[in-house]
């Protein structure tokens, strides 16, 4: 039986002319070999399976042949061509960095660097995954790299360039590898199942391009596999069978629905993906990519971009012009953000279906278009707002406008005329539009009168928020109707935490100070603060005004006073760490340090 060879080393390229995918780089070497201009270290880096060891073997093979062509390439007939097709060559080393990182084999190398070629110009080292090498390596490297004898020429090749040291880098002339394009990757396929008598459909060698991402070794070796799955008759199906590729018709079935906004039939169409085994996460990628495909097939300006087989761009061609742009922007934009939030998620299925219910109503009559299309707004509409509106229509409100009759005769002078305030009041009861003071359901009681924790609404706290302090502290202290709310400790010490959050950045020390304190009332609405020394003390005084401005106005109570002291000898107010905390439970029961002995434990 005949050894079998693997398409990558079978249809390894051989000239620079049968290099795939990297025409301006071998371009230059061909015209550096062609005049002379050799320089005496290369470095050529990129991606895997792009062909950065094959371009150095091809160039140590044309630079040290006796009859170059016209254009540039090796003569495959000259004693030291066939010399290296047969392998036996003394002209040309390659050392596998990976495995030799040490200083001795560096040492040993610039040992054989010194004797001259026995024929040819030049003896080419080739040092293949050059970052492994050790520092110590590198550094017994320097030397040799910058000055070596006339007839040396190193090529370095890696594909991790940033790991190399810069003094190595600027010692070498650098060629960086592209990724090889899908289109160049579809081609050489083409022409190696030709060679072997395969057929094969251009979809299914689009997607085998698309699997490699960009490495041609990697393309090679999954189109042998396909073939050992198919027996030399390459389909599309049989390819997303075999690599577990998502079909593309999921994706323009399930576009159809959320077009027609039919959700429980999109959820279903999901699950069908899940049971054939796909995450969500390469469910939810393939969508936006199918809807970025969608808009680039839009435009004949962009379609040049869209790079799948040509059945299957007539097929996106023919549903883009069902989708409009907006809808397009909008989707892509959803899905990016599904698939930024999937792996933080605790629910990942229901993240997926948030994000599909959504795209489904997109092109709802009522959808929001305040954005243009290009992001969805980022807004939740009310559901209670038409059953709230409902209930406050059909109340009746006595009480409100018996209590809003005392503050009108106040405000209204004794002087004005009975026809005018009879006027101001029927202009109150037709009046449909609710008045500012009758917004506020708040009951006010006075300090002392309950033994109970009164928190303000979160309506009042908003409006209360927007409202300079100083302005509330004088429109407060002037009116006559001004209530103190009661509060207890639990309320003073949420604001007092809330009052921590705020202060500035260049203060974060001071913040964490304040969280840590427990502030403890002494009356109805005096408080003290314990600190530690007399800086922490002189600190918090200096904050007393604005700590007393925060607390009256969140708390609704004027008469709010703050007072701090040093803590006693005998005190302890500072957080106790984990260690100390053990201890002290230690303490009381002996049992927990044994079964810390026991088990081993380490406290952190």
């Amino acid at each position: 039986m005949e050894n079998y060879i693997v398409s990558a080393r079978k249809y390894r390229p051989a000239t620079f002319e049968s290099v795939v995918g990297q025409r301006a780089l071998t371009t230059t070497l061909k015209n550096a070999i062609a005049t002379g201009k050799l320089a005496h270290a290369y470095l050529f880096c990129g991606p895997r399976g792009v062909g950065k060891t094959t371009c150095a073997r091809i160039f140590a093979k044309t630079i040290n042949c006796q009859t170059p062509t016209p254009d540039g390439e090796a003569c495959n007939q000259c004693e030291s061509c066939l010399a290296f097709n047969e392998q036996r060559s003394y002209n040309i080393h390659e050392l596998d960095a990976a495995s030799n990182n040490s200083v001795e084999d560096i040492r040993s190398l610039i040992e054989q660097v010194r004797i001259p070629p026995q024929i040819g110009k030049y003896k080419v080292y080739i040092i293949d995954e050059v970052h492994m090498l050790s520092q110590a390596a590198f550094n017994a490297f320097l030397k040799t790299l910058e000055e070596p004898p006339h007839h040396a020429i190193f090529i370095l090749a890696t594909t991790e360039k940033h790991k190399i040291l810069p003094t190595i880098l600027s010692r070498c002339q650098i060629y960086d590898f592209n990724r090889i394009g899908i289109k160049d990757t579809i081609e050489h396929l083409q022409y190696v199942a030709r060679l072997e008598h395969i057929n094969a459909e251009p979809e299914a060698l689009t997607v085998i391009a698309q699997k490699a991402d960009g490495g041609m070794r990697d393309a090679l070796s999954i189109f042998d596999q396909v073939v050992s799955f198919t027996g030399g008759n390459i389909t599309y199906k049989s390819v997303i069978e075999n690599l577990n590729v998502l079909d593309y018709e999921y994706y323009f079935r399930l576009t159809e629905l959320l077009l027609e906004n039919k959700v429980p039939e999109s959820m279903l169409l999901f699950n069908e993906v899940l049971k054939k085994g796909f995450d969500g996460s390469h469910f939810i990628t393939g969508l936006s990519s199918h809807f970025r495909d969608l808009l680039v097939s839009k435009d004949p300006s962009t379609l040049q971009l869209l790079e799948v087989g040509a059945s299957i761009r007539e097929h996106y061609q023919a549903q883009t012009q069902k989708c409009d742009q907006k809808f397009l922007y909008r989707a892509m934009k959803l899905c990016n953000d599904c698939d930024l939030n999937y792996r933080a998620s605790k629910n990942k299925r229901l993240l997926v279906e948030l994000t599909l219910i959504q795209c489904a109503q997109l092109t709802l009559p009522d959808a929001d278009d305040v954005s243009g299309g290009r992001s969805p707004k980022k807004t939740l509409k009310p559901l209670f707002t038409q059953q709230a509106a409902t209930i406050t229509a059909t109340q009746p409100q006595p009480q409100t406008h018996a209590a809003a009759a005392p503050t009108t005769a106040t405000a209204t002078p004794t002087t004005q005329p009975q026809g005018a305030a009879a006027n101001a009041t029927n202009a109150e009861r037709h009046n449909p539009l609710p008045q500012a003071k009758e917004e506020k359901k708040i009951p006010v009681f006075k300090a002392g009168s309950l033994g109970i924790s009164l928190r303000r609404p979160l309506r009042e706290q908003q409006t209360a928020e927007k409202t300079n302090t100083k302005v509330f502290t004088t429109s407060s202290a002037s009116d006559a109707t001004y209530e103190d709310y009661i509060f207890n400790e639990k309320d003073l010490d949420y604001y007092w935490r809330e009052f921590a959050t705020t202060l500035p950045k260049e203060e974060k020390a001071n913040s964490a100070r304040m969280m840590n304190m427990h502030p403890r009332l002494l009356n109805d609405t005096t408080f003290e603060v314990t600190v530690d020394n007399d800086m922490v003390e002189k600190y918090m005084k200096q904050l007393i005004p604005a700590i007393q401005n925060h607390l009256r106005e969140r708390l609704h109570n004027r008469k709010i006073t703050m007072t701090t002291r040093i803590s006693a000898p005998t005190e302890n107010i500072r957080a106790y760490s984990q260690v100390e905390r053990f201890q002290i439970m230690s303490k009381k029961n002996p049992n927990l340090q044994r079964l810390k002995e026991a088990l081993g434990l380490e406290l952190s």
